[in-house]
Order: structure tokens, then sequence, then C-alpha cells
């Protein structure tokens, strides 16, 4: 039997009972679909959480308090720390240093207030980290001296006090009861593998160690940020880094009481999760399509089941064992591969739809639809028909056709 011969006769017998046929084919749709919308989405997340930290920087460290199971009561990061690294004869490769003090408070202005992220840092913190203003001044070093009230809003914070993000330097707000000025407005970052950047008010860094996030003493810090000279001196510097404060903490190599973290492992981090709920979402999505081919071998059994005296003539009339099986495999192939078609229009716009949906509410997650994706859902869509189909069309091809005849 010629292939083009057995698709039309497998289109012929399918369109008979058109009901049945759209009923097995829904199946596989359903199961397409959801593979495709499933792993578009999850790549879509995972490229809009590299993305978010690749927007940070390529050539940033970000240095922790904390390192080896082993080391008990690991020190304190310290100003004094900070000082060290951004020696240029100790650490050429370190291009500049900003320390942190990270917490969460309460900000308020007249009726409105919210609870936020409150850093403090330095003025070295706006070349490190690259910040942009969209008003207003940065923190500098007279704020730094005389311990200023002063502070700046991300531009959610602004707009959850103000209603508005402009026009805002000047005012005066509370940060825990306590009145700070409005110096600036951070320009819109995103989110980022710290939270979101948008959200966060900024203060002096003696204003936050003396009179917001007390730490027990003054010149205790919650993170360091270092910025290497070049991307490629990364690894150089984070070298550089770890020696002086092994020196300083007098820790000896393998027994750090630090962690030196780069954006490579955020990255690496950041793709295992996701790459492991873009897996686990696929696979549920999976089991859909593995339904769906159910459906195709009970459907095919029937038709077996009604068609035995057609068989049974087929063969009398000189059909072969093949004959039979290309074409009950034939139209198997043929359910699963239009379900798949179907399927992969409906996930695509399944798959769209999300990502409209996510824009409208400030989270960018654009779902990616790759060719390997289609391909993969086209070719495991013929291949459950080919496989659920593989039974009934040998069931049928092994019926002995003086049997068949006999069938009522």
């Amino acid at each position: 039997m010629k292939v083009w011969q057995a698709f039309v006769e497998a289109l012929q017998s399918l369109t008979a009972n058109k009901m049945r046929s759209g009923l097995t084919i829904l199946g596989i749709v359903i199961g397409v679909a959801a593979v495709i919308a499933m792993i578009s989405i999850g790549r879509g997340a995972q490229n809009s959480i590299t993305g978010s930290i690749e927007g940070i920087g390529t050539n940033l460290l970000f240095i922790f308090r904390g390192g080896d199971e082993s080391v008990r009561n690991p020190k304190h990061l310290t100003l004094e720390d900070s000082q060290a690294l951004a020696d240029p004869f100790a650490a050429p490769s370190v291009a500049g240093v900003a320390p942190l003090l990270q917490g969460n408070g309460e900000v308020s202005y007249g009726r409105e207030s919210a609870i936020t992220s409150l850093v403090g840092v330095t003025p070295e913190y706006e070349s490190v980290r690259n910040v942009h203003l969209t008003e207003g001044e940065f923190i500098n070093q007279e704020h730094m001296l005389g311990r200023a009230s002063v502070a700046l809003l991300g531009p959610e914070t602004a707009d959850a006090l103000f209603g508005r993000h402009e026009g805002v330097t000047g005012e005066t707000i509370r940060i825990e009861g306590q009145p700070f000025r409005v110096i600036g407005v951070l320009a819109a970052q995103g989110g980022s593998a710290f939270g979101s950047q948008d959200d966060r008010v900024l203060v002096p860094l003696t204003t936050a160690q003396t009179r917001l996030m007390r730490r027990g003493g003054l010149n205790r810090v919650d993170v360091i940020i270092v910025q290497a000279v070049s991307a490629e001196a990364v690894p150089l510097a984070a070298d550089e880094v770890s020696q002086i404060l092994r020196t300083r903490h007098r820790t000896a190599i393998g027994a750090d009481d630090f962690t030196v973290l780069t954006q490579q492992d955020f990255l690496d981090t950041a793709k295992v999760i996701t790459g492991v709920l873009t897996i686990f979402l696929g696979g549920i999505a999976a089991i859909s399509l593995l339904v769906g081919g159910i459906g195709i071998m009970n459907i095919m059994l029937v038709s077996v089941t009604e068609r035995t005296r057609e068989i049974g003539l087929r063969k009398a009339l000189g059909a072969r064992k093949s004959d039979i099986l290309i074409q009950f495999l034939t139209e198997s192939s043929v359910l699963s591969l239009v379900g798949g078609v179907i399927g992969i229009l409906l996930g695509w716009g399944i798959a769209t739809v999300v990502g409209r949906i996510a824009a409208a509410n400030d989270a960018p997650i654009d779902p990616s639809i790759g060719l390997d994706v289609i391909l993969i859902a086209t070719l495991f869509s013929t291949a459950v028909g080919l496989f659920f189909g593989l039974y009934p069309a040998n069931r049928a091809a092994n019926l002995e056709p003086v049997e068949a005849l006999r069938y009522e």
C-alpha cells in the first residue's frame, strides 16, 4: 500500500466519525498546547531573571559574612575591610568598593505609609552600581560626615507615598518615625537577585548605622560590593579580595569566614533553578499529552472492533498484514499530527496572552517560543500516535480472515 493511498483512506475513515475523531484530537491538542505554553513561559521567566542579574553589572563581586561550615563565629565585615579592599596597591584589579547596610523599615508621608527596603550606602555606591537619578542629587561626603537625615527614593516607593515619582525632591518623609528630607529619586531598574530595585530607600551609611540599623558596632556592614576594573579581571579581583580578607580575619585558605560571589555565580544558580522549574512544568504538561495518547489507543481499538468484517474482507481479497498495519498506524498518526499542529497554534496563543498579561502587571516575562520546542512537540505528538496506535494496528493486522468475516 502506498503512503498517499493510506493517508487518503485514513482521512476518509476519520471523517466518517467526525465527533469521535474530534474529541480524540482534542486530547492531543490540550497536551501539546500545555507543553508549548509551559516550556515557553518557563524559558521567558528564565530569560527575565538572568537578564535582571546581568543588569547588575558584569564586573561586580558581592562579599557576605560567613563561609566554610567548619568556621565558628565568623567575623563581621567592617568598614575597615572595605577600606582595605579599596587600596590600589593591595588590590590593583579593584576599581571601586561600596559597603552596605540593609534592612526593612516603615516609611511614611502624611497618611500614606509603606514597609520598604532601607539601604545605607556611601557615595561610591553611585559609580559601583551605576545608579542613575531622574531628579535631585546623590548622597555625598558632607551627608556622610554630618550623618545627615537625607534619603533617595525608588520610583515605586515614591509612588506609594506621593502618588507620583516626579517633583518630590525637597519633601520631608518619616523613616521609622524620624524626619528625612528627600534629595532625589532613583531611575527605574526593575527586579534583580536582591529583590526590586525600585522599591527601596537609600540613606547615608553613617546615618543608617547610628539611627536606623544598629549592628552592635558602628563599623559593621552587611555586604561589600566590589567593582573590578573589567569583566575579564573579575577572577583576579576575587583572588585579591579573598587574600586581603584572609589576612585581616586571620583565616587559612579553605577556612574562610566570608563568601565572595560573582555575577556568574548568581547566573548559574538562577539558571539551575529556572531550568528545573521549566522541566517540572513541561513534565506536568506532558502528562496531559500521555492521556491524549491513551485516548488515541482507545479510539483505535474501538475502530478495529467496528471494522473487523472490513479487515477480514480486505485480507480475503489479498491485503497483506503490512497493508493493514500501515492503514491503522496512518490513522493514529494523522490524529496525533493534526492535534499537534492545532496544539502548537493554541500553545503559542496561550504563551502570547500570558506574556501580555505579565507585561500589563509589570512582570516582564516574555515567553520564548523556540523552533526546537515546536519541533520537539510535533515529533513527540507523532511518536505518541505511532506508539499508542501500534497495538491496535497490530491487533487488526493479526486477525484471521475467516474469523473476521464471521464477526457480527
